[in-house]
């Protein structure tokens, strides 16, 4: 017969936890530019989509929609300071469809639009070339 571990049952179920925050984490920053599916996500990490919004959102404080417009507003942070493509662009290649829902989302995760972000980005690299 198996051993039972004599760990308490509450710290198998927070690590396991744990384990499966990490995990869809990293998945939807490998699928940030992709609409976001609820049950693809759930379908990819083998659980109930019910079960990994409650998880996710008790381990973390945030939802899993939350989490991919974080991911995808980071990376458009990055574009916005290094590159020269347009807003509209970016959000593309961030995965938006639309600028305008684009901006809307940057605005809601980051209280400044796109272009403000730009520019102060713009800004601040000028100061620091002085």
């Amino acid at each position: 017969m198996a051993e039972k571990s004599k760990e308490p049952i509450q710290h198998r179920i927070t690590r396991s936890s744990n384990r499966l925050v990490s995990a869809v984490e990293a998945y939807l920053s490998l699928h940030s530019n992709e609409k976001f599916s609820l049950q693809e996500t759930a379908l990819e990490m083998h659980v109930n989509g019910s079960y990994l919004l409650r998880v996710y959102k008790a381990q973390t404080g945030h939802t899993l929609l939350w989490y991919h417009n974080h991911i995808r507003c980071k990376k458009a942070k990055e574009l916005l300071a290094k590159s020269d493509l347009g807003i509209s662009e970016i959000g593309e290649t961030v995965g938006f469809v639309s600028s305008a829902h684009f901006s809307h989302v940057f605005k809601k995760m980051t209280g400044m639009t796109p272009s403000a972000y730009r520019l102060i980005q713009i800004n601040e690299s000028l100061k620091e070339g002085e």
